[in-house]
C-alpha cells in the first residue's frame, strides 16, 4: 500500500508539472478593462473568460506552439503565438475598437443637416419647411436658425455678415442660378420651388466640402424626394391659389405632375395693404418630376418647371415727387437632372446637371428694362471607399452663364451683356484615425475665363467625439466667388473675391435634446469696390475692399420635456464691418443685425386632431445710410419683431384644413429709409420709409389627398 500511494502523489506531481497557466488583463486601448473577453487556445476547449476587473486565468495540458484568441464584442480580435511547455504566461492583451462608419463621429461645424437618414439631427426636413411664419417658403424656415440674419425688405438668405450674394442653392448637386421669384425693389421675394418636393436640406453656414465653390458665406443643398410609394392625387386649395398634384407609379419609375396657380387680389381686397397694388402678384407654375430605376444600381431624376409671373404697383418717385407705376414680368424655365450608378462594390459616380433661363421685364415711368440670363452646370463626381477607414471623393464641374440687359429711356438705349465660363475640380479626403477622431482634407481648383483667372481653395475639416453624446467639430478653408454681376456687366477687369473661414463648434445630443454652440471668424479680402460715379467704366471698379465677420451661434432643441411638445432656440450674435461696393470707409453693412433670436414651439392636441405652431423672431437695429448725415451709414432702424401662429386640423383622414398668420401681434415692422439719388431745391434729399407690403399675412388652406386606400394625408407638409 505504501508503494501504491507513492506512485499516485509521483503521478500526480508529474501531471501538475506538464501543465501550464495562461494569466494576464484584457484591456481596452483607451477605456480601462474588458469585463467578458472570450480567451481561448484556437482549436481546443481550453479557455476562459475574463473577470469584472478583465483578468483572466487558466490552465492547459497542451504543449507546443498554439494561437491564443482574444475576442470580445464590438473590439477586433487579438491572436497571439504562445509556446506551451509548463512554464507559466504572464501577458497583457490591448484591443482596439471596431469601426464602423456608422457609429463614428461626423463633422457638423457650420452645418445644420435635415435628413429622414439621419439620426443625430438638429431639425428634421419637414421642420426646415413647414415652421411657422416661413409660409411653406425653405428660406423662411432657415431663418429661424442660427447664423441667419432676418431681413424683412428682402426674404433672401443672409448668413454671418455675408450678403445673399454670398450664399448658392444647389438641387440634387447641381446649382439652381436664380433659386428667388423676382419682385419688385424693397418688397421680400420667395424661393421659386415648392418645399414639398424636398426629403433632405443640408445648410451649410462656413466651412464647406471642396465639392462647392463661388459662395463666400453658405451653401444650400436640396435633395429632391425619392420613388414615391402609391399613386396618388393631392389638391391643396388656399386663399392664395389652388395647386393640384398627380403621381403615378410604374414597376421601375415613376412620374409626378404639378400645377399652381397663385392670384393675390382677392386676397388684397379682404386684408388692409400697405401697397397701391395696380396688378396684383400673379403666378402660373408647371411643373415635372420623373423617376426612374436603370439596371441594378442606377436611379435617374428628373425635374422641371415653368413659371409665368407678373405684378405691378405704385411706387412714389422721389426725384419728381410723384407717384408712378412699376411692373414686372417674369419667365423662368428650370431643369434639373442627376443620375446615380455604383460599379463594383466601392464606387458611386454621380452626374449632374441643370439649366436655367429667366426673363424679366421691368417698365417705369416710361423706361424699360429687360434682362435675360441663361446658366448651365454639369458636374461629374466619384466616391468610394479605400478602406473602411479612408473615403476619397473627387470630381470636375463646368459652368456656364450669358447675362444681356437692355435700359431704354424715352431718349436713348444701353445694351450691355457678358459671357463666363467657369471649369473646376475638387478632391478631398475623409480620415477616420478612430470611431473618436475623422478629419476631411481637400482642395479645390477653379479657373474663370472671363477674368482670365485661377484660383486654389484648400479645405481643412475635423470632429473629435468627446464621449457618446457630444463631440466638438472644427473647419478652416479659403472661400472664392466672382464678383456680383452689377460690375461684372461693366468690366472683365476685376479678380476673385475671397473669405477665409474659421469655425469651432461643439454639439451635444441625448435623450432627444440638442444642445449646439458655435464661434467663427471670417475674413473677406479682395472684395470689388466702385471707386468712381461713372459706373459704366470699366475702370471704375477694383479689388481693394475688405472686411470681417465674427460671432457666436446656439441652438436648444427639446423634444422630451413637454409631452406632444417641441421647441427650439436659436440665437445669434454677430459682429461685423467691411469696406466694398461704393462705401467710403469700413462700416457695418445694412443687412447685419447685432443679435438674433427665433423661438419655435409645436404641439400636437391629440384629443381634437390638431398640430398647433408658435414662432417668435427677433432681431436687433440694423443701420443704414442717410445722405443727409456727414456719418455713413449712422441712422438705425427700429428692432425686428414677429409672432407667427399656425393651425392644423385632420378634418377626416384624407383631409386637412389648415390656418396661419404672421405678426399677429402687429409688430410695427419699418427696414430704414428710400432716398432720392439728387437733393432738391435746399439740398435735402428726400426719404420715405421702406415697410413691408402688409403688417399681417392671413392663409387659410385645405388639403385633400386621393388614393385607392383613402387613409393618406398631407398632415407631414404642415406639422
Amino acid at each position: 500500500m505504501k508503494y501504491f500511494i507513492s506512485f499516485l502523489l509521483l503521478l500526480f506531481s508529474v501531471n501538475l508539472s506538464s501543465q501550464t497557466v495562461i494569466s494576464g488583463t484584457i484591456k481596452a486601448q483607451k477605456d480601462g478593462t474588458l469585463p467578458g473577453a472570450n480567451i481561448y487556445l484556437k482549436g481546443t476547449y481550453d479557455g476562459t473568460s475574463s473577470n469584472a476587473e478583465g483578468k483572466f486565468s487558466f490552465r492547459t495540458q497542451k504543449t507546443g506552439t498554439y494561437n491564443l484568441v482574444v475576442e470580445f464584442l464590438g473590439y477586433e480580435p487579438v491572436i497571439k503565438e504562445v509556446t506551451l511547455n509548463g512554464s507559466p504566461i504572464q501577458m497583457d492583451v490591448e484591443m482596439k475598437e471596431t469601426f464602423n462608419k456608422l457609429d463614428a463621429v461626423t463633422i457638423t461645424a457650420g452645418t445644420f443637416e435635415a435628413s429622414d437618414r439621419k439620426q443625430a439631427n438638429t431639425i428634421s426636413s419637414l421642420d426646415m419647411i413647414t415652421t411657422a411664419g416661413a409660409a411653406g417658403d425653405v428660406f423662411g424656415a432657415l431663418q429661424t436658425l442660427p447664423g441667419t440674419t432676418t431681413i424683412g425688405e428682402s426674404g433672401r438668405l443672409f448668413v454671418k455678415g455675408g450678403d445673399s450674394e454670398e450664399s448658392q442653392t444647389y438641387i440634387d448637386g447641381a446649382l439652381v442660378q436664380t433659386p428667388y421669384n423676382a419682385s419688385a425693389p424693397n418688397t421680400a421675394t420667395r424661393g421659386r420651388f415648392n418645399p414639398f418636393m424636398f426629403k433632405g436640406t443640408i445648410f451649410s453656414t462656413g466651412g464647406y466640402s471642396a465639392e462647392y465653390g463661388q459662395a463666400l458665406s453658405s451653401v444650400l443643398l436640396l435633395n429632391t424626394n425619392d420613388m414615391p410609394v402609391q399613386d396618388q392625387l393631392d389638391v391643396s386649395l388656399l386663399t392664395v391659389g389652388p395647386e393640384i398634384a398627380a403621381t403615378k407609379l410604374w414597376e421601375t419609375g415613376a412620374v409626378t405632375a404639378t400645377l399652381t396657380y397663385n392670384n393675390l387680389r382677392p386676397y388684397m381686397a379682404l386684408i388692409p395693404q400697405n401697397y397701391e397694388w395696380k396688378h396684383a402678384p400673379e403666378s402660373t407654375t408647371a411643373a415635372i418630376s420623373i423617376r426612374q430605376k436603370t439596371g441594378k444600381t442606377g436611379f435617374l431624376k428628373i425635374y422641371s418647371s415653368y413659371d409665368n409671373g407678373q405684378l405691378s404697383l405704385a411706387q412714389l418717385d422721389l426725384e419728381q415727387d410723384k407717384m408712378i407705376d412699376y411692373s414686372l414680368g417674369n419667365r423662368n424655365f428650370f431643369i434639373n437632372s442627376s443620375y446615380r450608378t455604383n460599379i463594383g462594390e466601392n464606387l458611386t459616380m454621380t452626374t449632374s446637371t441643370s439649366f436655367t433661363n429667366d426673363e424679366e421685364k421691368v417698365r417705369f415711368d416710361g423706361n424699360r428694362f429687360d434682362k435675360t440670363e441663361n446658366g448651365f452646370h454639369l458636374k461629374q463626381v466619384a466616391a468610394g471607399e479605400l478602406t473602411s477607414r479612408i473615403t476619397l471623393r473627387g470630381g470636375a464641374e463646368w459652368f456656364t452663364k450669358s447675362l444681356d440687359q437692355t435700359f431704354e429711356t424715352p431718349s436713348d438705349t444701353f445694351a450691355n451683356s457678358y459671357n463666363n465660363n467657369t471649369f473646376a475640380a475638387f478632391a478631398e479626403a475623409e480620415l477616420y484615425a478612430s470611431k473618436k477622431f475623422v478629419t476631411r482634407i481637400g482642395a479645390r481648383v477653379e479657373h474663370v475665363d472671363y477674368l482670365n483667372q485661377t484660383n486654389f481653395a484648400p479645405r481643412l475639416t475635423a470632429a473629435w467625439k468627446i464621449n457618446e453624446y457630444s463631440q466638438l467639430s472644427m473647419a478652416y478653408g479659403w472661400f472664392y466667388q466672382n464678383p456680383t454681376e452689377d460690375y461684372l456687366i461693366y468690366t472683365s477687369q476685376l479678380g476673385f473675391e475671397r473669405a477665409d473661414h474659421y469655425t469651432l463648434s461643439y454639439q451635444s445630443s441625448k435623450n432627444s435634446r440638442t444642445l449646439r454652440a458655435e464661434i467663427y471668424y471670417k475674413d473677406y479680402r479682395d472684395l470689388a469696390r466702385q471707386i468712381s460715379e461713372e459706373f459704366y467704366l470699366a475702370t471704375s471698379y477694383n479689388n481693394s475692399g475688405s472686411g470681417y465677420a465674427r460671432g457666436l451661434d446656439i441652438f436648444w432643441r427639446d423634444k422630451k420635456s413637454i409631452r406632444h411638445g417641441d421647441y427650439w432656440v436659436s440665437y445669434s450674435y454677430l459682429d461685423t464691418r467691411r469696406n466694398y461696393r461704393n462705401y467710403p470707409e469700413m462700416a457695418i453693412p445694412p443687412f447685419a443685425s447685432k443679435h438674433n433670436l427665433a423661438i419655435v414651439y409645436k404641439h400636437w392636441f391629440n384629443k381634437i386632431r390638431s398640430y398647433a405652431g408658435v414662432n417668435y423672431k427677433y432681431s436687433s437695429p440694423r443701420v443704414y445710410n442717410n445722405p443727409n448725415s456727414s456719418e455713413f451709414n449712422g441712422e438705425q432702424t427700429p428692432a425686428y419683431q414677429s409672432l407667427d401662429i399656425s393651425w392644423s386640423f385632420l378634418f377626416r383622414p384624407n383631409i386637412i384644413f389648415y390656418g396661419a398668420v404672421t405678426n399677429v401681434t402687429g409688430f410695427k415692422q419699418e427696414f430704414g429709409q428710400r432716398y432720392a439719388e439728387t437733393p432738391d431745391d435746399e439740398g435735402i434729399y428726400r426719404s420715405t420709409p421702406v415697410i413691408p407690403g402688409s403688417d399681417r399675412f392671413f392663409v387659410l388652406a385645405c388639403f385633400i389627398t386621393l388614393t385607392k386606400k383613402g387613409t393618406e394625408n398631407q398632415l407631414d407638409k404642415i406639422q
